[in-house]
């Protein structure tokens, strides 16, 4: 049995994090107070997606939900709002998230400015459309069908406690200070399996829900980026190469499982839920 820790949405793909009591699963990911996980994101001029990969200050900016905007904050700007109700109306960009060519609607000259002088980086904000189904490759899901909306790949991303807990032994017998969890920016926390057990786990299930895990998560260099303050420090993948190569990665370092929802949708997750966990062997 796992408890379920921490729910995280995070409105706009590559910026912080919103900590939530609890989220409805959809096919597509997490939705919180009207905002779905991954809705927004920011590209360059051109049309391509930016992270903290290449803009780490992304991090410092910080949203929050009100009854009727996004409200999304940075410091040394002002807040910005960003309406919850689809504008029919925004022009539609297409827009380069890896290899997948998504219709977006562009959110207007105005939040562009506000991005650009945030970030210091030319860059626009568009929003996912309602009309667009972006499904996920069915080659690491058996078949079983998945969609996504400004993830990189899968809907949620899942970590185990046990894990990040590993992980910071091995920092610090390196002599190497502690990440929090927002470093790895999972959408679930579980507590009550063992470190990396998550990467042996066939679904988790709980209150007519099942949520799978599929594909082992390949990490960049995001988790060096402090998220208080967007300065990148030292990367922890040096110490992780060690034990945390995978071989069904080629080789690249993985921590947490991205997961899809087999059943429940429609369904909400909370804090302190219980989950079953059924093994894959």
């Amino acid at each position: 049995m796992a408890t379920l820790t921490e729910l995280v949405i995070y409105p706009i793909k590559s910026c912080a994090g919103l900590s939530v009591p609890e989220a409805r699963l959809a096919l597509d990911g997490l939705s919180a107070n009207g905002v779905h996980d991954r809705e927004w994101m920011l590209v360059t001029p051109d049309g391509l997606f930016l992270t903290q990969r290449e803009v780490p200050r992304m991090a410092t900016v910080t949203p929050r939900i009100d009854a009727t905007a996004l409200i999304v904050n940075a410091p040394g700007m002002p807040p910005l709002h960003l309406p919850l109700a689809h504008d029919a109306a925004a022009p539609t960009v297409e827009v380069l998230l890896w290899e997948d060519r998504i219709p977006a609607a562009d959110c207007g000259d105005a939040a562009a400015s506000w991005f650009t002088t945030a970030l210091k980086a030319p860059c626009r904000l568009v929003r996912f459309r309602p009309d667009v189904h972006r499904p996920t490759s069915t080659k690491w899901t058996k078949g079983v069908p998945a969609a996504t909306r400004f993830s990189d790949g899968y809907p949620i991303l899942l970590i185990g406690q046990a894990s990040l807990d590993d992980i910071n032994e091995k920092l610090a017998q390196a002599g190497r200070a502690k990440l929090p969890m927002n470093r790895f920016r999972p959408n679930v926390v579980v507590d009550g399996i063992a470190a990396f057990e998550e990467d042996f786990v066939a679904a988790f299930h709980g209150d007519g829900m099942t949520l799978r895990p599929v594909k082992p998560c390949a990490r960049c260099p995001i988790p060096a980026v402090d998220q208080a303050t967007g300065i990148p420090g030292p990367d922890p993948l040096d110490i992780l190469q060690a034990w945390r190569a995978n071989p069904r990665m080629d080789g690249a370092v993985t921590v947490g499982m991205n997961v899809i929802v087999q059943e429940g949708i429609g369904q909400t997750l909370r804090v302190g839920q219980p989950l079953n966990v059924e093994l894959a062997f």
